[in-house]
């Protein structure tokens, strides 16, 4: 579904830019010029508007604060980031990568991973993970979540049914990495499911442990779910043993510009790990964050 509406929003995007240039071009050249400016960039002027919320939202927060020279940079990383998952990975790619759960492709014996999307996204967004894993011997799947504007219980189902086959092909239970709301889905099913034996670590990248500022605009269930100290959220860490955030490492940056206060995307107990100047969507395709989140699972084949 999300990848259908996607491709109609890129095909939106291309027929408005065509018209525009065809109804200004020869008379108007200026202003078509401003036009496609504005089609090119005009996201990342939707962009400013999180940054500088984060920017006024972290004043305050224990957090190590980003200057506005750390903002500017990465508001320019993930303007040049976000078309790129929401334009092309997920609308057109989103299955590029297949699962891999066959023997020739999985090696029994080697930790599996589960990739756990956030909101408004789906598998594809995973899809430069799965190129480094392909060839990997670890089995991995990763799911799409939908309904795309559920409550995030929905997703239960989904996220266990992803860990009963990676566990299979590898024999293990696996890991699970998370971006975003992706945290707080693994978070759903490990209490419904009971599922503390069944999963060996969990990875979430800028996850609104305790909700975000934004959330309070959103009026979709997941998305209110979301909000900052929401009911749901408290309700959730009542629900959880005091034990159960020792699996978690929990990457977080100063310059998300959607989870914001900082300290939000931190778990107490978990292994929290500050990744500064990085926003939300490129936090998921840092470097540090890649190399270190499959190292842990190379680790964990060996324990």
């Amino acid at each position: 579904m999300l990848a259908r509406l996607q491709q109609a929003l890129a095909f939106s995007l291309l027929l408005s830019a065509g018209l525009w240039i065809a109804f200004t071009w020869v008379h108007l050249p200026a202003v078509t010029a401003l036009g496609l400016l504005f089609f090119v960039l005009g996201h990342a002027l939707v962009l400013t508007l999180g940054f500088a919320s984060s920017y006024w939202a972290n004043r305050h927060d224990p957090a190590p604060r980003a200057g506005v020279s750390a903002l500017a940079r990465a508001w320019i990383g993930e303007a040049l980031t976000a078309p790129r998952v929401f334009l092309w990975r997920q609308p057109f790619r989103w299955n590029a990568v297949p699962d891999a759960l066959v023997p020739e492709a999985a090696v029994r014996g080697r930790r599996g991973m589960v990739f756990i999307h956030g909101f408004v996204c789906n598998r594809g967004f995973w899809n430069p993970w799965l190129s480094e894993l392909q060839h990997s011997g670890h089995a991995f799947a990763a799911v799409s979540l939908e309904p795309v504007f559920g409550s995030i219980e929905a997703y239960v189902p989904l996220i266990e049914a992803a860990v009963q086959r990676v566990t299979a092909a590898a024999g293990l239970p696996p890991v699970l990495v998370c971006h975003s709301m992706g945290g707080l889905a693994a978070r759903a099913w490990l209490r419904a499911a009971r599922a503390d034996d069944r999963v060996h670590h969990i990875i979430t990248i800028g996850t609104p442990h305790h909700g975000t500022w934004m959330g309070r605009w959103s009026p979709t269930p997941n998305g209110q779910q979301m909000a900052l100290h929401s009911a749901w959220l408290r309700q959730l860490a009542r629900d959880e043993p005091p034990h159960r955030s020792q699996r978690f490492t929990c990457y977080y940056s100063n310059c998300d510009n959607i989870v914001f206060p900082t300290s939000v995307a931190m778990l107490p107990g978990a292994d929290n790990r500050l990744v500064p100047g990085v926003a939300h969507v490129a936090l998921a395709f840092d470097q540090r964050v890649m190399s270190e989140s499959l190292a842990m699972a190379d680790l964990a084949s060996d324990e």
